[in-house]
This record gives structure tokens, C-alpha cells and sequence, in this order.
């Protein structure tokens, strides 16, 4: 069975919604394929856990900006784009698993991550050994085969394969750029990243990673010409940052409910930010003391939290990043007029910014 013929018969319009059910429903569809692949219980039930965490919730921000890339430069409903666009949902799949083991983190949209289901699987059936251990290692392999599986559909999309073999270069750069942030990342934990280094995070972590990859490949499978493709950065950068920005302030002072995640979680791993690396910038004595005691420090609880939090007010740190976030948001809108997109297209994105720049989740 090919990607394509697990798909649906038609592309959504540029409702987010409805390209939200119908990713979900490819990604469902392409899953469930796997699982039926093999009869071994222990399979079934690994594909299962990943196909629970895939559907779990998520934007899908990603494929949406790969749609939109499409139809900007005149694609039409061809039903591959969607198998396309849930490729780059199964690879972020594989670095949401592995981004829960380094960060130790035990729930992923408001659920247990991957390696925490699996821990408990080992606990309940009783085996030898230490759960926690197989659960990490066990879910690495999970998410390896989700890297394995978002090759499966791109390169069997069932688009023109001249348009999927230049479009797979932007998908290897996007790959290498988001796994470099990611260490730098890592990086930042041990060996304090100050504001600079905090800023290239931002954009190879996420900018490029969240919008302007997936736009430009969305564009080079609609088959626009390379220095169009490229011209797209100008919305997709700023606008990733802005949308990294606003989610490094809803690490902070998000609602778990809402956000799916612990807002605790980043002050314990001491995560590397521009919010945290402007507020110890701006902090007095009294206030940089307090943030090397608690931010990295796995036994921060909520009352450390809170003042962690206020000094980030306190600073003023926490208003210059809501307004580098506006900042963005219009540079990134404006860019849109210079490119020669759909006028639909346009005002989809326009609407996608300013909705990713005040998002609650």
C-alpha cells in the first residue's frame, strides 16, 4: 500500500480546522497500516502508543504552512500535499519523543510522554530489569521509526517526483538545522547560552524549523521557482521567531491545562531562552542569586517558580519579548506584500501570524 492510496480523495481548503482532520486522519490512516504490518503484540501496541501520542492533540503547525507553501504557488487538490504535509507531522513526531527524554519530561499534551507509557507498560506486565530505563530506550527506537516513516511518505507522496527530489533538500536542510538547535539546546543546559547564543536557537530550533522550511517546501512542490521559494523567508523567519518567543513565555507563565505541559519544567531544566537570558541580563544582585539558585535546579517547586516569575516582571525582561514578538509579528505581515502569492494565500497567512503570536497554547 503507498502513502497516496491511504489518503483521502481531496485537499482541504485553507480552514485550519479542516486541514487539522484531515492530516489527522492521514496520519491515523498511515499508522494503523504500520501497526497491521506485523502481528507481534509488542508491535502493535508500540505503534498504537505512538499513533495515541500523534493524535493526542498539536496545531499542526507545520503541515499548515506546508499546504499554504502549496497552494501559494498554484496547487491544486491534489490529495498528495496532505501525505507531504504529514510527513513533516510524523518527523516532528520523532523529535517530540526524543525532546521528552533529554528533557525528562513526563507529560506531552496532557498526557504521559512516550517513554513514561512505556515504563508503565513494564511495571504492569511485571518484567525484569528497570522500567525507567526501558521506557527511554524503548521510546527512542519508537521515534526512530517515525523518522524511518516521515521518509516513507514524502519520497511516496504520489507528487512529481522531480518536484519531491528538490523539495527533499529543503526537508534534509530543515532536518539538520532543527537537530542543531536542538543540541545548542542541550548545549545551553551545561554551559550557560547568553542572549546571542539564545537568539541562534531561536532560529534554527524553531524558525526555520516551525514555518519557513515547511512554507518553502509546501512552494517547491507546487513547483515555484527556487529564488521565489526563497523569498518566502522573508514572512517564515520572523514569524517563527515570534512564535518560539511566545512559547518560551508560555513555558513560563503558561496554564498547564491549556499548554498540555508543566510550566514548571523549563525553570527546572534551566532551559535557554531570550526571556530567561534578558532577565538575568537586567537582574541586580539580589535577583541574579536568586535565578542561579532555581533555574536549572530540579527541585524548584511552585513557590520558586512564582518568584522566578516575578522577577522576570520585575526586569522588564517578560515586556521586551512580548514586544519582539510584535515586532515580528508586523515585519513578517508586511513581507507578505512582496510576494507573489495567492491574494487567499496571503490572507491566510496574515491570519496565521497574528494567531500564533497571541496563542494561550
Amino acid at each position: 500500500m503507498t502513502a497516496t492510496s491511504e489518503t483521502a480523495r481531496g485537499v482541504p481548503g485553507l480552514s485550519g480546522p479542516a486541514l487539522r482532520v484531515e492530516v489527522e486522519r492521514t496520519i491515523d490512516s498511515f499508522l494503523t497500516a504500520r501497526r497491521d504490518m506485523n502481528a507481534n503484540p509488542e508491535w502493535r501496541d508500540g505503534v498504537d502508543a505512538l499513533r495515541a501520542l500523534a493524535l493526542a492533540g498539536g496545531k499542526r503547525t507545520r503541515p499548515t504552512f506546508c499546504c499554504l507553501g502549496w497552494r501559494a504557488f498554484g496547487g491544486d487538490d491534489d490529495p498528495g500535499i496532505v501525505v507531504a504535509a504529514t510527513a513533516l507531522e510524523l518527523f516532528h513526531l520523532f523529535a517530540l519523543v526524543h525532546d521528552d527524554i533529554m528533557d525528562d519530561s513526563d507529560v506531552r499534551r496532557g498526557n504521559p510522554t512516550l517513554h513514561v507509557t512505556m515504563a508503565q507498560a513494564h511495571r504492569r506486565l511485571g518484567w525484569r530489569g528497570d522500567p525507567d530505563h526501558y521506557g527511554r530506550n524503548a521510546a527512542i527506537l519508537w521515534g526512530d521509526l517515525c523518522l524511518t516513516w516521515s521518509d516513507e511518505a514524502f519520497h511516496g507522496c504520489g507528487l512529481p517526483p522531480d518536484r519531491v527530489s528538490a523539495a527533499a533538500g529543503l526537508l534534509q536542510s530543515m532536518r539538520v538545522e532543527v537537530l542543531l538547535g536542538q543540541y545548542l539546546d542541550v548545549r545551553g543546559e551545561a554551559v550557560r547560552a547568553d542572549l546571542a547564543d539564545c537568539l541562534t536557537i531561536l532560529l534554527y530550533k524553531s524558525a526555520k524549523y516551525t514555518v519557513e522550511r515547511p512554507l518553502q517546501i509546501g512552494a517547491m512542490l507546487a513547483g515555484a521557482p527556487r529564488p521565489e521559494v526563497e523569498r518566502l523567508s522573508r514572512f517564515g523567519v520572523p514569524i517563527g521567531e515570534a512564535f518560539q518567543l511566545r512559547d518560551d513565555i508560555l513555558g513560563v507563565f503558561g496554564d498547564d491545562a491549556v499548554t498540555g505541559k508543566s510550566t514548571l519544567s523549563d525553570l527546572r531544566s534551566g532551559k535557554s531562552t531570550v526571556l530567561m537570558a534578558l532577565t538575568r541580563e537586567r537582574a541586580d544582585a539580589t535577583q541574579s542569586a536568586e535565578i542561579s539558585r532555581w533555574h536549572g535546579n530540579p527541585r524548584l517547586g511552585e513557590r520558586e517558580a512564582l518568584r522566578l516569575r516575578e522577577i522576570v516582571r520585575d526586569t522588564g525582561a517578560l515586556r521586551t519579548v512580548e514586544e519582539m514578538i510584535h515586532t515580528r509579528t508586523e515585519q513578517a505581515v508586511a513581507a507578505l506584500d512582496s510576494l507573489p502569492i495567492a491574494t487567499e494565500v496571503r490572507g491566510a497567512l496574515t491570519d496565521l501570524a497574528h494567531t500564533l503570536s497571541v496563542r494561550r497554547s
